[in-house]
């Protein structure tokens, strides 16, 4: 942990000397996950030309590299430089839920940089934050995940744990921020819809989050304004009441991760595993399509 605090001291300028060499390494050596990220481009955009492909592609190595080092910077970026190099265009329409009492669900995707997302979150919102993360294995590098993600005070949610600690903390006006737009887990209940061309599945709990606690729902979308500066606009997702069968809340949150893939395609995380292929049991495909049928 000591090296990596040294690590990061160092200025952004020399921390992106260093991205650029992961960048040559991990594009030109080594091809990181590069099947799995040519497969989940060129399904996503079957109209595009395997240059514009290509483009996009290395576009989107070089965004990687500068989120590993970005992220590691936040250990010891200040308030004030967060504040700055992450601006939030519309902070203000929470402002009105907080002063009357209200909790909120901030969803997000993996827009780069979405931990600089949570972090400048914590400093630029009128409420505070809980997030929810996915404990990983290696206990090294989860503790320094979870440094960094509350290192001014935002408080994690195991991914377990979402169910009994919203109602334990009902009486704390927050923001509970989720980023869901990853595969669901082999237990867990979802939503298939068309997403990028392709039929996918998304975590339903978004949704059933929204229904148990009657909460407004808004989609952080991100802009990458240039090498280590980004731009945030809070976009409405769902009011309540919301009924038990709803699915609104899930259909807008899809539609606002395709408008920020569309506008910059080369910032989502095309190394992950998007679209795995398995089976989908056919009870949640005739409860979901009903759903989906009574809200079209």
């Amino acid at each position: 942990m000591l090296l990596i605090r040294l690590f990061a001291k160092l200025p952004l300028r020399v921390l992106y000397v260093i991205a650029d060499c992961f960048f040559v390494v991990g594009y030109y050596a080594v091809g990181y996950r590069r099947k799995m990220i040519r497969k989940n481009l060129a399904n996503s955009f079957p109209g595009k030309s395997v240059e514009e492909l290509a483009i996009i592609e290395k576009q989107f190595f070089r965004n990687l590299c500068d989120y590993a080092v970005e992220t590691i910077k936040l250990l010891s970026l200040s308030e004030v430089e967060i504040k700055n190099r992450m601006k939030f265009t519309n902070a203000s329409v929470l402002q009105e839920y907080a002063s009357k009492n209200q909790s909120v669900i901030l969803l997000s995707s993996h827009q780069f940089n979405w931990e600089w997302l949570l972090v400048s979150g914590t400093i630029s919102l009128p409420m505070k934050i809980d997030f929810v993360y996915q404990a990983v294995q290696n206990k090294f590098f989860d503790n320094v995940m979870l440094a960094i993600r509350s290192r001014f005070g935002a408080y994690p949610i195991e991914r377990y744990q979402v169910a009994r600690e919203i109602v334990k903390r009902k009486n704390i006006v927050r923001a509970t921020a989720i980023v869901a737009d990853q595969y669901p887990g082999h237990n867990d209940k979802y939503f298939c819809t068309k997403f990028l061309n392709q039929e996918t599945a998304f975590f339903f709990g978004l949704q059933q989050m929204a229904t148990l606690m009657q909460y407004p729902v808004f989609y952080a979308s991100v802009v990458k304004l240039k090498r280590g500066y980004y731009s945030v606009t809070l976009l409405p997702c769902g009011q309540p009441p919301y009924a038990k069968d709803d699915v609104s809340v899930l259909k807008a949150y899809v539609k606002g991760i395709e408008s920020s893939i569309s506008q910059q395609p080369a910032n989502w995380l095309w190394s992950h595993n998007r679209w795995k292929q398995r089976h989908l049991e056919k009870k949640h495909l005739e409860v979901l399509e009903t759903n989906t049928n009574e809200q079209a």
